[in-house]
């Protein structure tokens, strides 16, 4: 790339030196003039070319080195990462995080809408490998649930690992990344409903084989179906909880 070539974004008044590196780093990228993988111009260049100094154009980029659109290697440069989407959404994991409990089934609620879709999408095209995985997982569930005092914690993960399955084979990397985004972050209400409503674990099980069968049978509507009913039972108890009186919880 010509640094020569980095015209000056337009400024805004009011609009700090900070948010001018990150606008237009951000347009760079969407002009095509810089791509995933390349390197930043040098220090003095860029803050030439964007029309700031040194210090606010370390702040931004250090900000978009925090949200996954750049990376600093040391003595070698900065450069534009590969754009994935799964680390570009990190950061709405972290606003996932944030949110007090009273918001809790309205994640959910997305999460659902989300994973239905994923669903039908990953019936049409899921191979076998990826049946045989999920299947597996299943399995180690199932033995698991069989003994007198069942890990919830394995449980769950075994749970994730069988949903990201199922995001990744729907053949769509952000739809999958904000699933992933979702589905970590909503662990701990699963398992609070695991540990404290008896046969949760049971239900969810039988509830995951029947995806998996409908999954198997490539067929879409049965998929998203089954989904849906799956998802709506973790949402049911965190709305029976959200009308327990605080006394009570």
């Amino acid at each position: 790339m010509n640094p020569g070539e980095l015209a000056d974004p337009p400024r805004t008044p009011g609009v700090s030196q900070t948010d001018v590196v990150v606008e237009g780093i951000r347009q760079m990228i969407l002009d095509g003039r810089l791509r995933p993988g390349d390197r930043l111009p040098v220090e003095k260049e860029l803050g030439a070319a964007l029309g700031v100094s040194r210090n606010p154009l370390r702040e931004g980029v250090r900000a978009l080195s925090m949200m996954g659109v750049l990376e600093t290697r040391q003595g070698a440069g900065t450069y534009v990462t590969k754009l994935d989407p799964s680390m570009l959404l990190v950061p709405m994991g972290f606003v996932v995080d944030l949110q007090d409990g009273s918001g809790t089934h309205h994640l959910h609620a997305v999460r659902r809408i989300l994973e239905t879709e994923a669903a039908a999408l990953a019936a049409l095209q899921i191979d076998a490998a990826d049946l045989e995985a999920a299947a597996e997982l299943l399995r180690h569930n199932e033995a698991e649930l069989t003994l007198e005092e069942p890990n919830h914690e394995t449980v769950i993960e075994n749970d994730i690992a069988f949903h990201r399955i199922i995001a990744n084979a729907a053949g769509n990397p952000i739809l999958a990344a904000l699933i992933d985004a979702l589905g970590g972050r909503t662990m701990r209400d699963r398992l609070r409903r695991s540990i404290s409503q008896p046969g949760a674990d049971e239900t969810a099980h039988r509830e995951h084989l029947s995806i998996l069968a409908a999954l198997a049978a490539h067929h879409p509507d049965r998929a998203r179906t089954r989904m849906a009913a799956h998802l709506f039972t973790v949402e049911d108890y965190l709305l029976e909880r959200a009308t327990v009186s605080p006394a009570t919880k």
